[in-house]
């Protein structure tokens, strides 16, 4: 059984779910998760480091790139087939702005 997906923290709402080709019906769906937008908007939008941008998400540099690999792919895949796109799902938590940490032992 594969170890539970790790939550990936996410700074903002988004104030729309989908993007939808214009002038042209749609060739398909293609669904984006949440956290592979907010990798996308920290990394391209707003020009962090993955370094920094993985550990806003709460995630290893390693995974960061990896969810940003795959949202570049999905988005290109969009926009080359006039497809819509639809952002949704993922393993996610909203992040409050403060970081939190456990120690180990401790009880939480």
């Amino acid at each position: 059984m594969p170890r539970p997906k790790k939550m990936r923290f996410i700074s903002k709402q988004l104030t729309s779910s989908s993007f939808i080709p214009e002038n042209t019906a749609p060739s398909g769906t293609q669904l984006l998760p949440l956290e592979a937008m907010e990798a996308i908007r920290l990394r391209d939008f707003e020009g962090m480091d993955q370094e920094t941008a993985a550990l806003q998400m709460g995630v290893s540099r390693q995974t960061f790139g990896r969810i940003l690999t795959q949202a570049r792919e999905i988005v290109a895949e969009a926009l080359v087939k006039n497809m819509r796109l639809q952002i949704d799902g993922g393993t996610y938590a909203f992040h409050d702005g403060r970081r939190r940490r456990r120690r180990r032992g401790q009880i939480p």
